[in-house]
Order: C-alpha cells, then structure tokens, then sequence
C-alpha cells in the first residue's frame, strides 16, 4: 500500500503539470479575482491563488508572469503597473500626465476598448468588477505612482487620477461621445493632461493667501 505522503506528493507533480490547457488559466483568473478582493492586492499571494485553484504556484510565472501580471488579467486592464511605471517615470515630472494618457490611449485604442469596455459596463451589476478597478487604481498604479512622487495627499489624489482616467475611457469606448470618440490623441492629450496633471503634482487646495 502507498503511503500519504507518497500519494499527497503524486498529486502536487500531477497539479503542477496541469499548466499546459487553458482550462488551467481560466481557474487561475478566477481564484485571482476572489483573492484580490477578499484580500487586497498586497495581502493576495500567489501560493494562495495556486493553492485555491489546485494548481502548483509555478503556473501563475507560465501564464502570467507573476502576481502582477495576473493582477493585470483579472482586472481586465491591459496595463501592467510594473512595466508602465518605469516609463511614466522617465521624463520631467510636469509632462507626467501627457506620458500616462499617451499610454492609455495607445493601449485602448489598439484593442478598440477591448475588455475595458466590458468592465466599465459591468460596474453598475457586478461588485466584484467595482472592488477589483478601484484595487488596481488606488493601489497598483496611482497609490505606487503617487508614492514614487512623494506627493502629497496620495490618496486623495488617487482617486481624483481614477475619476479622470476612467471617465475618459467610459466616454471615448462605452458611451462613444463625439467628437471625444474620435479625436486624436494629440488633442485629447493636450485637453485633459492639465487637469490630470494637477491631480498628480499639483496643488488640490485653492489659494486662500491671495484677496478678491
């Protein structure tokens, strides 16, 4: 007769050679999401996500790459924080907001909305979808970004970042809003990057030193 152990260990291999099917990544996505919102993306790991979709941790690095990459998938937003932040970083700091929505737009557009759209459209039914865009913007992108800056005020200014990103998404992908669906990207850029940019570095409270 076999023993546990021997029996518990055929199990793991046999799990962790499981990677090849999609069916694999699929369960990976799903365990990912349950993680991130019952725990925060700092507070998910990857064994968890592993363990909860009976795969070895080893299948999250094939598919995804890392905890990130696979923070990336689930919440359905084609920019992965840890590569975006190096290049929103390289270059003056007052031209930040022009590099971030340069970034956003190319990556949208390219997918034509692509599943952004469905996640915007899935806000107002899905709390999971609410819990998962306000993780990736207040903390894997904004908050590590804000941090990075040494602003000030970083979550508020999070937050105010968020409405101006996706408001702009919803309105150009979800709602098509002409002429905002199909302007180019220099004037989309050149209309919205002040705003956004105060947000980021800018000072939120108004002057009360200068007189009527």
């Amino acid at each position: 007769m076999r023993s546990d152990s021997h029996d518990n260990e055929e199990t793991r291999i046999r799990r962790g050679r499981r990677g090849g099917d999609r069916s694999t990544r699929g369960e990976l996505l799903e365990a990912a999401r349950a993680a991130f919102i019952e725990n925060g993306y700092e507070g998910a790991t990857v064994r968890g996500i592993a363990s909860r979709a009976g795969v070895d941790p080893a299948m999250v690095r094939h598919w995804f790459g890392g905890k990130e990459g696979l923070f990336t998938a689930a919440v359905a937003i084609p920019i992965e924080p840890g590569k975006a932040l190096p290049l929103l970083l390289d270059g003056p700091d007052e031209r930040l907001a022009e590099r971030m929505l340069g970034m956003f737009l190319s990556v949208w557009d390219e997918a034509g909305g692509g599943e952004f759209t469905a996640l915007i459209r899935s806000l107002s039914v899905r709390d999971s979808a609410v819990r998962m865009l306000r993780e990736f913007l207040s903390t894997a992108l904004f908050g590590r970004l804000l941090r990075e800056l040494g602003s000030d005020e970083p979550e508020l200014r999070a937050t105010l970042c968020g409405s101006q990103v996706v408001g702009l998404g919803m309105m150009r992908y979800v709602v098509r809003m002409e002429p905002l669906a199909s302007a180019d990207h220099e004037t989309v850029v050149a209309t919205i990057a002040p705003s956004l940019q105060r947000y980021l570095t800018g000072s939120l409270r108004p002057d009360r030193s200068r007189t009527p």
